[in-house]
């Protein structure tokens, strides 16, 4: 199968999969798409895929989390965050399907949603999960560890926040691989010498919540298709192999020349993919 441009490559077993371009089959259904941003942004992130998405004919929604945009005197739950899904979820009507787009922190968010989703029982048929960004499993010692050095930057003395900052700046550089800081990235992005202090009190409590998380397990949990999409310069993507192998029917895209905010920094080949992505979902 062969992309509309040579931007992004698919799997050799999930090109097979799929027709060679999305009007050959039946048109799909319509699901709801809810988008959710990652840690220090908003629901304007997803602008152009927001566009892109309602333009083919689906509802669509980006909501802002707990702690940010709309949302921003908050203070960040994972519980929070799932009431906003599911609010979100629910605004396209009852029986509607529903796909989740996440990116970072929100596709996370989206993992542990969707996990938590289908162990309840609810009206709203989930069609699958794009989940960008967020390929490195945040269960264990590198994210708690992280969670802590963000915790002495905001309680520290002088000395010790600025110590906090250089080895957060350290870690910063060896995951971005030298390049500028992703907006979307809680471990690699989010520590710009000009962060403002509460942004370090919404790293703190959202890596609280994501630390006792597997988004490996959280995917496992799931029996719908699962789309991973990584920028091929973002360092999160330590452990994207694992999380294709833990899903039922799951897909890795890697966007070339792509940071970690993949949909902002190649749009068009993002959006691309998740028009494959949708296709791909009213098919299972």
């Amino acid at each position: 199968m062969n992309l509309p441009s040579a931007d992004v490559a698919l799997p050799p077993a999930l090109a097979s999969a799929l027709p060679s371009e999305p009007g050959t089959d039946p048109a799909p259904q319509r699901a709801g798409i809810v988008f959710v941003h990652g840690m220090r942004t908003s629901s304007a992130i997803w602008e152009r895929q927001v566009e892109h998405v309602r333009d083919a004919g689906h509802d669509a929604v980006a909501v802002d989390l707990p702690a940010h945009g709309a949302r921003h005197r908050e203070r960040f739950s994972m519980p929070r965050a799932f009431d906003v899904l599911d609010e979100a979820a629910g605004s396209f009507g009852a029986g509607r399907p529903v796909v989740v787009v996440g990116l970072s922190l929100g596709g996370y968010t989206s993992l542990a949603w969707a996990a938590h989703h289908a162990a309840a029982a609810t009206s709203t048929p989930l069609s699958g999960v794009v989940a960008a960004g967020c390929s490195s499993d945040p269960k264990g010692k590198p994210v708690a560890l992280f969670r802590d050095v963000a915790h002495l930057a905001v309680t520290g003395t002088t000395a010790v926040r600025r110590g906090a900052r250089d080895a957060a700046r350290a870690w910063r550089t060896a995951l971005a691989g030298g390049r500028s800081p992703a907006g979307g990235l809680e471990v690699a992005g989010l520590l710009g010498d000009a962060a403002p202090r509460p942004g370090w009190d919404i790293v703190t409590d959202a890596l609280t919540h994501l630390a006792g998380r597997s988004s490996v397990a959280s995917t496992r949990a799931l029996r719908v298709p699962v789309w991973f999409v990584n920028g091929a310069r973002d360092r999160m993507r330590l452990e994207e192999s694992r999380h294709v192998a833990a899903a039922e029917r799951g897909a890795l895209v890697v966007v070339p020349d792509a940071g970690h905010d993949v949909n902002s920094d190649a749009p068009d080949a993002f959006n691309r993919v998740l028009t494959r992505a949708l296709h791909d979902f009213a098919r299972a």
